[in-house]
């Protein structure tokens, strides 16, 4: 796997389709859950009031907004201090150009601020805002398959959707498209 991030467990073999294995099992999982009793989140979603699931989609969508500012906020000030700093040492590289005490100084005073070569060093903070922005998008697609199982809304439908909004030579060859009569934008 190219990402640090994720693993395949030892023994197993990776599915041709991450994400398409994963949400077919997750919409299984949530079919299943269907027929579960009241102990069961998934069953409350499904059975329960309409609005208990569409608020949890809305509520989730949010956080994933909240924690994709976040990751932005530790970005943004990851490179404004490093700009500081570059300007910083630009600057001190500009005065002992003034007056060179020793080689290393003229050679330092050569070097000019280049926001291109700029180098970030991202703190820890950033990585766990990236974890939890994922951990939020996660929410998202559960809670959002709830409610495409609730009303009846197959993944094949939903992947349809995706595909007919995307050019031919977007598509992967072969993807399901929905029919013509079937397309609705908007109400």
């Amino acid at each position: 796997m190219a990402d640090g991030k994720i693993s395949v467990p030892d023994g197993e073999e990776a599915p041709a389709s991450q994400i398409g294995a994963t949400l077919e099992a997750l919409a299984a999982t949530i079919a299943d859950r269907r027929d579960a009793g009241e102990e069961s989140y998934t069953h409350r979603l499904l059975a329960g009031s309409p609005d208990k699931v569409l608020k949890k989609v809305m509520e989730e969508a949010g956080e994933v907004a909240l924690a994709a500012k976040d990751v932005e906020a530790w970005a943004t000030s990851s490179i404004a201090a490093a700009v500081a700093f570059e300007s910083a040492r630009a600057a001190e590289s500009a005065a002992a150009a003034e007056a060179p005490a020793s080689v290393e100084a003229a050679a330092a005073a050569d070097r000019a601020f280049d926001p291109d070569e700029l180098a970030v060093q991202l703190p820890s903070e950033y990585d766990a805002a990236i974890d939890h922005l994922r951990y939020e998008a996660a929410d998202v697609v559960y809670h959002l398959m709830v409610v495409l199982e609730r009303y009846g809304i197959s993944l094949d439908e939903f992947a349809a959707e995706l595909n007919t909004r995307m050019t031919d030579a977007e598509r992967p060859k072969g993807a399901v498209c929905l029919r013509p009569e079937h397309v609705k934008r908007g109400k």
